[in-house]
């Protein structure tokens, strides 16, 4: 077992390749796109780690104050992801990442750790059966099936805003809430503006850019939220079959 990590620096974030999508040679626009959107996040507390070698092993988190989900809380970290595939898998990895998490926590004196979970595991959500394995509980849900799971060190709990917690939106049209923190995200955006645009589609394609957008928006979010005829859809990157499934409700 390979126990170099490394985390992303200002010095070596230009360099160092960003595990979901590994390219040598032909830069990746989603990858590029989610470097400039890191390289505005690592002086706010931004963690990025990951194993040091060609793989997808990595844990991201961020102080909870500056973290882009609509989530509100006092002094704690908020994981965005905790990833290992492949044949990384069983090996340790993400106990390792989280115990790193857990430690950091600690020592920067913060109240806990919380992250995104469901009722029923969801995908693009990490893994939240191993969460609980370390003492995460259920600190706050929403009734459309999401729950915040958190790891308290103090008593207090982090807590969904109002907005995430009654996820509705004026508009009729196709509305897609995004940012550029996953890189899947840049590839998706462009399939779905080119398959709106051929099929005469209307829709609203929103990127969330700044921290008071991420906070005030109408419902959960990870890096990507999707809404129809005003209802929530889903947090989960739509594919063409997907996508026309909600198209024809």
């Amino acid at each position: 077992m390979n126990t170099d990590f490394i985390n992303l620096t200002a010095e070596n974030l230009a360099t160092e390749h960003l595990c979901c999508i590994i390219r040598s040679k032909k830069p990746h626009p989603g990858v590029e796109a989610k470097r400039q959107w890191l390289s505005d996040r690592l002086s706010e507390g931004h963690v990025f780690r990951k194993l040091n070698e060609k793989a997808t092993v990595f844990i991201e988190y961020a102080p909870l104050e500056t973290a882009w989900v609509p989530i509100i809380g006092n002094n704690y970290l908020y994981v965005y992801c905790l990833w290992v595939l492949g044949d990384h898998k069983g090996k340790g990895y993400a106990k390792s990442l989280m115990e790193y998490c857990l430690a950091d926590a600690k020592e920067k004196g913060k109240s806990g750790i919380c992250m995104l979970g469901s009722k029923k595991q969801k995908s693009w959500l990490s893994d939240q059966s191993f969460a609980k394995k370390f003492g995460f509980e259920v600190v706050d849900s929403t009734d459309y099936g999401y729950e915040l799971l958190a790891l308290t060190f103090d008593g207090t709990t982090p807590k969904f805003t109002p907005n995430a917690k009654n996820p509705k939106i004026e508009g009729k049209e196709l509305t897609i809430y995004y940012d550029m923190q996953c890189p899947f995200v840049y590839q998706n955006m462009g399939m779905i503006k080119q398959y709106c645009d051929a099929n005469d589609v209307r829709a609203s394609l929103i990127q969330v850019d700044t921290l008071q957008k991420a906070k005030e928006l109408p419902c959960v979010f990870n890096n990507y939220g999707v809404f129809y005829k005003g209802n929530f859809e889903t947090v989960n990157l739509l594919d063409v079959t997907y996508l026309e499934r909600i198209l024809k409700k």
